[in-house]
């Protein structure tokens, strides 16, 4: 691969990897800090997301070492994911619902790009990221089921 190719692989690495960390952060703290009878599932839901999440970026910061990078620290991140941050009132279940399917829209988008930038370069990078992305679509997909149902109250 060459050098230049590999650097921008790295380089779109490393902001899918910080992508993951922050919503493995969100996730935790509004999986934590929701309240409500109606905010049980989401809740529960994001909690069983925070190890997957954190899975995704454990993948990726490997992959990041074995094609020549190196793994960023905490000094390197800058937050990105508006929407998902934790709500005033803890009871607004749905901006948290819209927040989760911002972020996994964010994930998806960065994902494709990887796979394109891979394609017929580096197919290890490229299948890993093309099951991360089945991962998220996956997630946006259960969360767009809980919006219809929250938005029908």
């Amino acid at each position: 691969m060459a050098k230049d190719k590999q650097k921008q692989i790295i380089e779109e690495l490393k902001v899918s990897f910080w992508m993951e960390i922050e919503t493995v952060v969100n996730y935790l703290a509004n999986s934590t800090n929701l309240d409500g009878v109606r905010a049980e599932e989401i809740k529960n839901s994001l909690a069983a997301d925070v190890t997957e999440e954190l899975g995704h970026a454990q993948i990726l910061a490997r992959r990041i070492k074995t094609i020549g990078g190196t793994v960023p620290g905490s000094s390197e991140f800058k937050s990105m994911q508006k929407s998902l941050q934790p709500p005033r009132d803890t009871t607004d279940v749905i901006s948290v619902i819209k927040g989760v399917i911002d972020a996994e829209e964010g994930a998806i988008t960065q994902y494709k790009k990887l796979i394109e930038l891979c394609d017929g370069v580096d197919y290890v990078t490229q299948d890993l990221c093309i099951t991360n992305l089945a991962d998220e679509e996956e997630h946006r997909r259960t969360f767009i089921g809980y919006l219809s149902e929250y938005e029908k109250k």
